[in-house]
């Protein structure tokens, strides 16, 4: 262990404790209007990684020279967060989200429950289970948007908010386990395990499923009384999205997903994008660059960040019975990100087929317990801040609405 181990353990326990504090400050702003703008931005929870990592780099160019430090900023891989940003901004621009809409209220028609609890459902159930299919970030942009103006706004329960947050995380986070390209966690093991589809629908898949669906009629039953109406608020255009326009929305959304791990491609696609919504404008809302930017800006501050924690993580990972290992990697997702816990333990040479289950099992089912514990949750925070109150969302409030949805993903994998 060196010192700069030792500094970057600190910082990033500084940055957790930001994380966690981040509500706070937007208490602070909105009773100090003097120091507003600086207390808004140190509590956006999308910028706390950011910003530490850099302070991280900083202090690592005093203590160990500014050519050490570029080069560890360099050495980092920053795929994911670029795949975050681009499939975010795809997934919410206005012909995809208008499609999904019109399956999704042609499938309520046959759900024997009123529309808008219908929608609900679908959102925390069905569109989760999809991010299997699209990638978990794209399944979180989707569901997001569209319960955001169903469940996270005036008029709902505080407490209910969280608890629909907390299912909305732990779904995601396990519901994309039905295949093994689509949850950050089992990609960073599939290759290096050997696990295809066919093994991670047998072995996760059905168990996710059980769990996802559990979860989601449980607060969808507990929210029946306060949603009324369509609950929808969505803009009215005088023109529907022709077919056509959202079909070539879906195929620039599949391609970005097929070249996921070749950024140089799915951004050259992106750029496209952006010319293909300039020539349409017509048909279009305003894309979401500022929330999938700072989504970004937040995953590449933890990869900074991230990087300097394997001395004391990998150690305590590869010292652990099978057992005790699920309930470690439960709690330790929540405190590092879920996908980076499994690749340290992709690491460890000799790992039983037990172990191998029980720690992505714990990882992917603590997903849900703090923004940081799964890679698709900071896009949901940015998307459903506004609707809390402070337009901020509690850590702490988070973490005890997912507690019980948890539980029972913890359960099913466990069986």
């Amino acid at each position: 262990m060196t010192l700069m181990d030792t500094l970057g353990a600190v910082i990033f326990g500084l940055a957790l404790l930001h994380t966690f504090s981040a509500k706070f400050f937007e208490v602070l702003a909105h009773r100090h209007a003097r120091h507003a703008g600086l207390f808004h931005l140190l509590g956006e929870v999308e910028v706390v990684f950011g910003f530490w990592a850099f302070v991280l780099v900083v202090v690592m160019a005093l203590v160990s020279g500014s050519s050490a430090a570029v080069t560890y900023a360099e050495s980092r891989q920053y795929t994911e967060p670029l795949f975050v940003f681009v499939v975010m901004v795809v997934a919410a621009s206005r012909p995809i989200l208008e499609i999904m809409g019109r399956v999704l209220r042609g499938m309520a028609s046959f759900v024997p429950l009123p529309d808008a609890l219908a929608m609900v459902w679908f959102g925390l159930a069905v569109v989760p289970l999809l991010g299997s299919l699209v990638t978990e970030p794209a399944a979180m942009t989707l569901a997001a948007l569209i319960l955001a103006p169903r469940i996270f706004r005036q008029g709902i329960s505080e407490w209910l908010k969280y608890a629909a947050l907390g299912v909305l995380f732990v779904n995601v986070s396990i519901g994309g386990t039905l295949t093994s390209y689509a949850a950050p966690p089992v990609l960073m093991v599939a290759s290096a395990w050997q696990w295809d589809s066919a093994f991670m629908l047998a072995s996760f898949g059905w168990k996710a499923a059980v769990a996802v669906l559990v979860n989601a009629t449980i607060v969808t039953l507990l929210l029946r009384k306060q949603i009324t109406g369509d609950g929808s608020t969505d803009e009215k255009h005088n023109q529907p999205v022709p077919l056509i326009v959202s079909l070539i929305h879906l195929a620039f959304l599949a391609g970005v997903i097929l070249l996921a791990h070749h950024p140089v491609f799915f951004l050259g696609l992106f750029l496209f994008f952006m010319g293909y919504t300039q020539a349409y404008e017509r048909h279009q809302n305003p894309l979401i660059l500022k929330e999938g930017l700072l989504v970004g800006f937040f995953l590449a501050g933890l990869v900074v960040l991230g990087g300097m924690q394997q001395w004391w993580l990998q150690p305590i990972v590869s010292s652990l019975k099978p057992h005790i290992l699920f309930f470690a990697a439960l709690g330790l997702t929540a405190i590092t990100d879920n996908a980076a816990l499994t690749y340290l333990g992709s690491l460890i040479a000799g790992l039983s087929e037990q172990a191998k289950y029980l720690l992505v099992a714990g990882a992917v089912a603590g997903g849900g317990l703090t923004v940081i514990a799964n890679a698709p949750n900071p896009a949901g925070v940015a998307l459903l801040k506004r609707g809390f109150n402070d337009e901020s969302i509690s850590a702490l409030g988070l973490l005890l609405g997912a507690l019980p949805p948890t539980s029972v993903a913890a359960l099913m994998f466990f069986i």
